[in-house]
């Protein structure tokens, strides 16, 4: 503020100045005398306040918070502070104070309101932006279908308006739908008709909104009210929700009639909230069904859960080269025979690789000599069948593999065994001996011709022998974590589980393995245990006596 003393000759001189500038002045301009009354006003102070005249008081023509400013200006003097500011009518303005002689007050008013709304503009934008911001964490937040519709109804209920419908696609001749009305999230799912909403058929289809005036509230269904919604429906918006490629459903929101209607801005506004949830519902439901076929395909490429057959005990473990892995190449079957008299087939192999790719090959491979089972009990001819189907294939890859064929007569378990450019398997006996069984033969899908050589080999009661992969033996691990588990370790381990059953020799290795190896990097690891079990029959079965197995 600027005292002007008219006591003084530079004081009356500006004075006089500011007498002669005042009128002419581009901005709105009054004088008021200590008592309030108006002196002087220029024409732009007379165009802002109609009723301003000379004497007139000032408490007549202009809002408070002016006539408040004076008040202070008149008795502070210098330490009135800055410019005062308020509304009148439609405009913003910020009035400044000179003071003049005998405690006259000039007041200079500027009209802010473009500064204002712009600022008003900034804000909301920047208040926009990270609403934006925090919803786009909190939708990609979760790949749950369930949940990301429950995060949208809830911001959307929050930010947008005071409830929030979120109708999905139709599942079957239902739609899945959210609810909120700013409380807990509500899910139904209902049979009902889009066309009952407005622009809600074409919304689902992925076409442009409806404008909000061309939807009646009043008309709305029961279904789209959440529970807890209080108050008639002012205003509604119907919006879609794109997808990735496909609409990913439609959002309603919904105004209470005592709150103002949606604007254009609001609008455009929930267009872009909407982007961004069908965004990440999409991404959600994609996830889903790939993590749906992901599942089913991955059903036919784990190792089966192996059990006794026709008398015979069976048990597996597979271990996979990378631990957030479930497969990879090794794999291991049995094909049970028809009847008690017919031979089992058991198969274990590795495919060259690692990881999915190796997989992929591995289920093809698993696939053929399913196909080929009526073919099982000539080893030589399934293999030549098996490598011409793996040379025909687009698959680089190649594969080793041992098969064996398992049939039980009395207490003796007769075990054909060929090995396909496989570790031989092992054998051992009730005394805790081991033995590697006599077969050979060239890998698969390399050659035109391949060659093997089948060993005939009998287990007795509590015998086993042992099908592996070369990641077994040729695991690293150790004190200094690069020495190789060997054949020597293996055939040691193996003899200590003389007369153990199956599942416990599987389990024993696999340990072992795994602790040798702690957290090194390894080799898919597959093992099968094929035991002649050391019970045979029950001694005791009139119903009343417990029994005991013997040999």
């Amino acid at each position: 503020m600027t005292r002007v003393e008219g006591s003084s000759p530079l004081g009356q001189e500006l004075m006089s100045s500011v007498g002669t500038a005042w009128m002419r002045a581009p901005y709105p301009a009054l004088v008021v005398d200590p008592t309030g009354a108006l002196v002087e006003i220029n024409a732009q102070a007379a165009r802002l306040f109609p009723a301003a005249g000379r004497g007139v008081p000032l408490a007549e023509v202009a809002p408070d918070w002016l006539v408040e400013g004076h008040r202070r200006a008149a008795v502070a003097g210098d330490d009135a502070g800055g410019p005062v500011r308020g509304r009148h009518e439609q405009w913003t303005l910020e009035a400044y104070a000179t003071l003049g002689a005998h405690g006259q007050v000039v007041w200079w008013l500027v009209d802010d309101t473009h500064r204002e709304l712009a600022e008003t503009a900034l804000r909301n934008e920047q208040e926009r932006t990270g609403f934006l911001a925090e919803a786009s964490n909190r939708l990609l937040a979760s790949l749950n279908p369930e949940r990301c519709m429950e995060v949208a109804v809830e911001l959307a209920s929050q930010f947008l308006a005071d409830a929030a419908v979120l109708v999905s696609p139709t599942s079957g001749r239902r739609h899945p739908l959210s609810l909120c009305a700013g409380g807990e999230v509500q899910h139904r799912t209902l049979r009902i008709d889009p066309a009952d909403v407005p622009g809600l058929r074409e919304a689902l289809q992925g076409f442009p909104p409806v404008p909000s005036r061309w939807i009646d509230p009043s008309a709305l269904p029961e279904w789209a009210l959440p529970d807890g919604f209080s108050g008639p429906v002012g205003s509604v918006v119907v919006t879609p929700l794109p997808g990735h490629g496909v609409p990913a459903g439609a959002l309603i929101l919904l105004r209470r009639g005592d709150h103002a209607a949606f604007d254009t801005s609001e609008e455009v506004f929930a267009r872009v909230f909407a982007a961004r949830a069908g965004a990440a519902l999409s991404a959600a439901r994609l996830y889903m069904e790939q993590s749906s076929i992901t599942a089913t395909l991955m059903e036919d490429l784990l190792p089966p859960l192996l059990r006794r057959v026709h008398g015979v005990e069976f048990a597996g473990s597979y271990r996979a080269a990378q631990d957030t892995e479930r497969v990879g190449g090794d794999f291991y079957d049995v094909h049970p025979g028809a009847a008690p008299h017919e031979k089992t087939l058991a198969v274990l192999g590795d495919v060259c690789g690692k990881g999915l790719e190796a997989a992929v090959l591995t289920g093809k491979i698993r696939s053929t000599l399913q196909a080929l089972l009526p073919l099982a009990g000539d080893h030589q001819h399934l293999l030549r069948l098996l490598n011409g189907t793996l040379l025909n294939s687009r698959h680089t890859r190649f594969t080793t593999l041992v098969l064996a064929s398992v049939l039980r007569q009395e207490n003796t378990t007769h075990l054909w065994l060929t090995s396909a450019g496989h570790p031989l398997p092992l054998i051992v006996r009730q005394d805790g001996t081991v033995e590697e069984a006599r077969t050979a033969g060239t890998l698969i899908g390399v050659l035109p011709d391949v060659k093997s050589v089948t060993a005939e080999v009998d287990l007795r009661p509590g015998e086993t022998c042992l099908l592996f992969t070369d990641g077994v033996t040729e695991a690293r691990g150790g004190p200094l974590d690069d020495v190789m588990f060997g054949d020597a370790r293996l055939r040691a381990a193996l003899a200590e589980c003389a007369g153990m059953p199956a599942e416990a020799v599987v389990e024993r290795i696999h340990m072992l393995v795994a602790e040798w190896i702690g957290d090194n990097r390894h080799d898919d690891i597959a093992v099968m245990a094929i035991t002649a079990p050391r019970t045979t029959h029950l001694t005791a079965v009139d119903g009343h006596t417990a029994g005991r197995y013997t040999a």
